[in-house]
């Protein structure tokens, strides 16, 4: 008797709010760990003159960057455990497609972005090597969640309309600020001032 009530609860929830597709999951897996290593490739080898190098007194520093990337990952988790808090949405139709345009858009940098508080570096890690293990540390945290989560990422949504965005979503943002924050660190490697 007890398992035909819980048979007849799991056939009573909604079809949508469902665990992530594996293609979901592997989109996801993919991209983060692709920016995990885009981001501990860009740091790598650095001296310490590179490592603190700013092109200009309004910009920051490699350090700097690495370090807000680290701080953001998980300002960036605890704002997604927050909206899985939230109640279920209706479902939205969101396709693949709309998750790499979500992806591009995160990660244009033609647009400038305040950084939040808490992601403000304050020189917490010295070299690129602490720096790398503690990122390493943080992503791999992510990574490992959305291989195994059974949670309904897509009914829990942020915001309206067009600027709505779901747990997922929220979890391609992590991947997408690395990428727009490596293409930062690059300029930074590009100017001209840059120790060699």
């Amino acid at each position: 008797m007890k398992n035909a009530a819980v048979i007849l609860v799991l056939a009573s929830a909604p079809m949508w709010a469902q665990p992530l597709t594996q293609t979901e999951r592997d989109f996801a897996m993919s991209d983060l760990h692709a920016t995990r290593k885009a981001l501990l490739d860009a740091i790598a080898g650095l001296s310490p003159a590179q490592w603190s190098y700013k092109p200009g007194p309004d910009r920051w520093s490699i350090a700097e960057i690495a370090e807000h990337l680290v701080l953001a990952e998980d300002f960036m988790w605890q704002r997604a455990g927050e909206m899985l808090k939230s109640p279920e949405a209706a479902p939205r139709k969101v396709d693949r497609g709309q998750d790499a345009e979500w992806l591009r858009k995160m990660a244009d940098r033609s647009k400038k972005a305040q950084a939040a508080a808490p992601t403000q570096p304050a020189g917490r890690w010295a070299t690129p090597a602490a720096l790398a293990e503690e990122f390493r540390r943080r992503r791999d945290r992510t990574i490992e969640y959305v291989r195994t989560t059974q949670d309904a990422l897509r009914v829990h949504v942020s915001g309206a309309g067009a600027d709505a965005f779901d747990v997922y979503q929220m979890l391609l943002m992590i991947s997408a600020h690395t990428t727009r924050h490596v293409a930062q660190i690059n300029e930074v490697k590009a100017a001209s001032g840059y120790p060699k």
